[in-house]
């Protein structure tokens, strides 16, 4: 039977919503209709307050109660019944409209909407047509007050009962809006007391009092709607709640502006985060503070029992209020939260970037000066080399052999030691004659089976020497490397000046992998023989001044790469 009644009234609620609320609404009209003393209207009364509750939209109408909130249903419900008086029926069915109305909004489906705005026009109306008057005194008799009235307002909770709306149980239930229905239920009150002010002030009666008090009303309601977003160069009532609920007790606006103006000025993010917090501290509810961070930890303020955590970009912050924070607040409090936790973070990242910019500036400039350095290494012995295998015969050209090496190392082991000491102020000076860094190249690997063609140089023409000098080291090395490995390959450098320098140095040896490649210019690559970084520094320093270094050939016919001059 329990179960029978209970899948009785969840069909009541949910599967014909409007059968509940037009009962609701058909029981409190038969209670007042003929009074409020009788037994029999307490009866309809109560029976009416069962029905509110399955539909009131605070609880579920299956759900079970605790012990709190079914004392204070049934001490609602008693009062309402046991209270024999008109004002407390005035007040409830203020209220009844407050919760009606507050549903309309929320409604999707037309007719579930006219459901409701029935629902309100009949409480209204049995509001100021019947329960005021008798609370003022004022009710005239006649076929009006004593039929039409009391049984003709009884047609709209028919009404209600046969409206045809679609017969589902909603996933999500309706919910109220609270601001929307306590506007309602306050403006009620204020209609209600204000034509009863009006009657004992202007001695009119009922049905004036309650006309001037809706003009005034609706007076104050215009001038509200054209104060809330104005024309005339005022921000207006709307913007100044706007601005009023995103701050919520809080100087959000100059929090705001003073954190941004730490962050451009302090580079150090611990003083930064403490000079912050330092000026949250100014907030009036505020008692206290404690931080913690990879870094290190600090804390301000005296500790106390409302206690506030937040955690965001590895920042864990502590918030000690004088009084527990409200929703709201607390939601703006964690915001401020987060924006001083990504503030810190990105100050603790630009101080790793620093770091890591002055490490790779080092690891660069060691990279490149160890590729010099080996460059210079393998000429002396080259020399070394010949030295050992030159008989007492051939002393003459040994000697003539070392005449142009050595001039030639000790400059380029001059530029060297120039590059460690002055990097920037090097970087575009040493301009040299092309023919005399071309003669010069060819007689350094004269010795080395290596084929040399140029075209016509003109003599002005000037080239970056050790640009030049850093991609061919380079590339000759790896090509005289890789003749080692594969034997029978021929290597050739070329100096062009047609459209631009160009340098070309070849092999016909086997293709490069895909990969490498691709990769070769943009980022080091594994090598077995040295660091890998020979060639990407090679193409930063060409782009810097200039010039770019590419692959212009990668198949069976060899490798050749070429530097070649773009235009600016």
């Amino acid at each position: 039977m329990k179960e029978r009644l209970n899948r009785g009234m969840r069909w009541l609620v949910v599967a014909r919503p409007q059968w509940g609320m037009g009962l609701m609404l058909l029981l409190l009209h038969a209670a007042l209709a003929g009074g409020i003393d009788d037994w029999w209207a307490r009866a309809f009364l109560l029976a009416h307050y069962g029905l509110f509750l399955l539909w009131q939209p605070f609880w579920g109408g299956d759900k079970n109660l605790n012990a709190s909130s079914a004392a204070l249903v049934l001490l609602g419900g008693a009062s309402l019944v046991a209270w024999g008086s008109w004002w407390p029926v005035a007040l409830w069915l203020a209220v009844l409209i407050g919760l009606v109305g507050g549903n309309v909004s929320a409604v999707q489906s037309k007719r579930q909407r006219w459901i409701y705005l029935l629902a309100v026009f009949h409480l209204l109306a049995v509001l100021l047509l019947w329960v005021v008057p008798h609370v003022f005194g004022t009710l005239q008799g006649g076929i009006l007050g004593t039929y039409l009235i009391p049984w003709g307002l009884a047609a709209l909770p028919v009404a209600i009962l046969f409206v045809r709306v679609e017969q589902r149980q909603p996933e999500i239930p309706y919910g109220m809006d609270f601001f929307y229905g306590l506007m309602l239920f306050l403006l009620v009150v204020v209609l209600v007391l204000g034509s009863f002010a009006v009657m004992v002030v202007a001695q009119d009666d009922y049905g004036m009092a309650m006309v001037k008090t809706l003009l005034a009303i609706a007076a104050i309601l215009l001038a509200l709607s054209w104060l809330w977003n104005p024309r005339a160069g005022f921000g207006g009532l709307g913007q100044m709640l706007s601005r009023y609920l995103l701050s919520v007790g809080l100087p959000f606006e100059r929090w705001l502006q003073n954190l941004a103006q730490l962050a451009e000025q302090e580079t150090d993010a611990d003083v930064f985060l403490e000079l912050a917090l330092a000026d949250l501290a100014a907030l009036p509810w505020l008692s206290g503070a404690e931080w913690q961070t990879p870094d290190g930890n600090g804390a301000f303020g005296t500790a106390t029992p409302n206690t506030a955590q937040f955690s965001a970009y590895e920042l864990n912050l502590s918030l000690h209020t004088r009084w527990p924070l409200s929703p709201a607040l607390l939601l703006h409090v964690k915001l401020l939260a987060q924006l001083l936790g990504y503030f810190h973070a990105a100050k603790r990242r630009e101080l790793a970037l620093k770091q890591n910019a002055y490490t790779q500036a080092i690891y660069e400039t060691g990279a490149r000066l160890t590729h010099d350095v080996k460059n210079l290494l393998q000429s002396l012995k080259t020399l070394c080399a010949a030295a050992e295998n030159t008989d007492a015969g051939r002393a003459g050209e040994l000697q003539a052999l070392i005449k142009r090496q050595l001039p030639q190392i000790t400059q380029r082991l001059q530029l060297t030691l120039e590059k460690l000491q002055a990097p920037k102020a090097q970087a575009e000076a040493n301009m040299v004659s092309a023919q005399l860094w071309w003669n010069n190249l060819k007689q350094r690997y004269v010795d080395e089976g290596i084929e040399f063609a140029a075209g016509r140089i003109d003599a002005a023409l000037t080239v970056p020497a050790d640009l030049f000098e850093s991609v061919v080291e380079n590339l000759l090395q790896n090509a005289l490397e890789k003749r080692r490995l594969q034997n029978g390959i021929g290597v050739s450098v070329t100096l062009a000046n047609e459209s631009g320098v160009t340098l070309d140095v070849c092999d016909t040896g086997s293709a490069m992998p895909g990969a490498v490649a691709e990769t070769l210019f943009k980022a080091p690559v594994k090598s077995e023989s040295g660091l890998g970084i020979g060639l990407y520094q090679a193409a930063k320093q060409a782009e810097q001044l200039g010039y770019r270094l590419e692959v212009a050939r990668n198949g069976r016919a060899g490798v050749c790469f070429r530097l070649r001059s773009v235009e600016k």
